[in-house]
């Protein structure tokens, strides 16, 4: 099939990865179609916007279906779709906590369930899960972020061998660092105030990710990740992309013992 036949949906696509994937895909010939939460102010010249609420069974069922009747079926979806919450764990909300769950892992759980049976109908088809190296190392002070992209790690190997028979790819892309709109977006918890033990450790590393994460400007890894899973034939599970160092910290990590990765993770945040 070539990439003009092929229809691609991709969660979360008003900025950051998923609009920079979204244009590029579209720049390649897919007929892309992107959604966003809030309704577009004016359509995309290079793909189809949608608006679509990850959290809302009814909107997502809604996007599902409009992506089948102007298109007729769906080869892959990429799901993008995420929010950031920061601060210390005691205090997080459980509110908070099941605000960040319902976007990043339920909000996925709900689209994978929407276009399945029309995947299996087709027997063949894409799924693409936007993870973290956050989601194989857990990060202090965004440790429910973290906790969401672990349960994303589980899921898709999971989902990967339970759709393998009907011929669906089940994969995952990994970023590290990368300067998008997540970093102006996350937010802190309600209670990360000056009074909190936690204030001057919370604010020092999530500074220090934010300033990480807007030094790496070039999207072009994940990009082409992306590309690499829609044209291989037997894609792989796992896709980090990040920089060197984090990737060879990732690689190392399982042979790392506890006490010096958890010292390492410290340091680069600032930690005691």
């Amino acid at each position: 099939m070539s990439n003009s036949s092929k229809v691609i949906l991709i969660t979360g696509a008003s900025s950051g990865f998923g609009l920079s994937v979204a244009t590029a895909l579209a720049s390649k010939g897919y007929r892309v179609f992107g959604t966003t939460r809030i309704p577009p102010t004016a359509a995309s010249g290079a793909f189809t916007t949608l608006t679509l609420d990850v959290t809302q069974e009814d909107s997502v069922a809604a996007c599902i279906a409009e992506v089948i009747r102007a298109a007729g079926r769906i080869d892959a979806v990429i799901n993008n779709a995420g929010i950031g919450i920061a601060g210390a764990i005691e205090e997080t909300t459980p509110q908070e906590a099941q605000s960040q769950f319902d976007t990043n892992f339920f909000g996925l759980h709900r689209v994978c369930r929407a276009v399945l049976p029309h995947l299996r109908a087709q027997r063949a088809g894409t799924i693409i899960n936007m993870s973290s190296l956050a989601g194989r190392i857990s990060l202090p002070f965004q440790g429910f972020y973290s906790a969401t992209k672990f349960a994303i790690e589980a899921y898709t190997e999971a989902l990967r061998m339970e759709v393998r028979p009907f011929g669906i790819h089940v994969s995952m892309i990994e970023p590290g660092d990368f300067a998008t709109s997540f970093t102006a977006n996350r937010r802190m918890t309600n209670e990360t105030i000056p009074q909190s033990p936690y204030y001057q450790s919370a604010t020092r590393a999530v500074a220090t990710m934010a300033r990480d994460e807007q030094a790496n400007r070039n999207l072009s890894p994940v990009i082409r990740a992306v590309e690499t899973i829609l044209q291989s034939r037997n894609p792989a599970l796992r896709y980090p992309r990040a920089n060197a160092l984090q990737r060879t910290f990732n690689a190392l990590r399982p042979l790392l013992p506890q006490v010096l990765t958890e010292y390492l993770i410290r340091d680069a945040y600032g930690l005691k």
